[in-house]
């Protein structure tokens, strides 16, 4: 999935970075609330997670400008203020979730999953569609009683179908959910790694879940 951060304390910002990377997010980040509402105009993201005081535009005028362009993406705000106004404020603000500094790494990754569930509308970390189930806590993915090894990208992109099963997701979606700002690879990187996930998800099993529609993109649902 893909997330958005932007937090003005450098050394921060990088640790975020790297560790939400290291959970298998695509993430971009910014430094100021001004950059941040120019990349947030122009693209689609699961999570936002905002630093209230930013300079240029603090978190709060972030978050206003992005529900002024409609778009209802989930938001957490990150901030050194901990009294309850403080958060109350963030809440009503529209934010969805709130996370004091210093916090823990393993709170935030949780509070992101929280927050995409309810985005997705699912109420369990565990995913499934007929005899496979992804983890997203765990990362384990099982099909058939059988554990699947995939690569950091093939479970991104595992996981962003499993949200969005019975959706037609088109190889645009796909690459901007999946793929950051950073990604200089081919134009037929999608079909290469949906040709591994058939191989290690579909392979060996007479019901396929992985469908290509032909001319708008692919579709993971259960055939009957």
């Amino acid at each position: 999935m893909r997330i958005f951060l932007a937090e003005d304390e450098q050394d921060l910002n990088a640790i975020i970075v790297q560790k939400l990377t290291e959970d298998g997010y695509s993430v971009d980040h910014c430094f100021d609330g001004r950059t941040a509402i120019d990349i947030l105009s122009c693209t689609e993201y699961d999570a936002v997670i905002l630093d209230i005081m930013m300079p240029k535009a603090d978190g709060f005028t972030v978050l206003r400008a992005l529900r002024g362009m409609g778009k209802t993406t989930p938001v957490l705000f990150l901030t050194a203020k901990d009294a309850v106004s403080d958060r109350v404020k963030g809440l009503d603000s529209g934010a969805n979730d709130y996370l004091v500094k210093p916090f823990s790494f393993e709170e935030l990754s949780a509070r992101l999953r929280a927050m995409m569930r309810g985005s997705f509308g699912v109420t369990d970390n565990v995913l499934h569609i007929a005899d496979l189930s992804l983890d997203c806590t765990s990362h384990r993915v099982m099909r058939g009683g059988k554990e699947i090894t995939l690569s950091a990208k093939e479970y991104a992109m595992l996981e962003y179908f499993m949200y969005n099963q019975g959706r037609v997701l088109s190889r645009e979606m796909i690459e901007d959910h999946v793929w950051n700002f950073d990604y200089e690879g081919g134009t037929n990187v999608v079909d290469v790694y949906i040709s591994y996930l058939r191989k290690k998800i579909d392979g060996g099993y007479d019901k396929k879940l992985i469908h290509t529609v032909r001319g708008r993109g692919f579709i993971m649902r259960e055939e009957i």
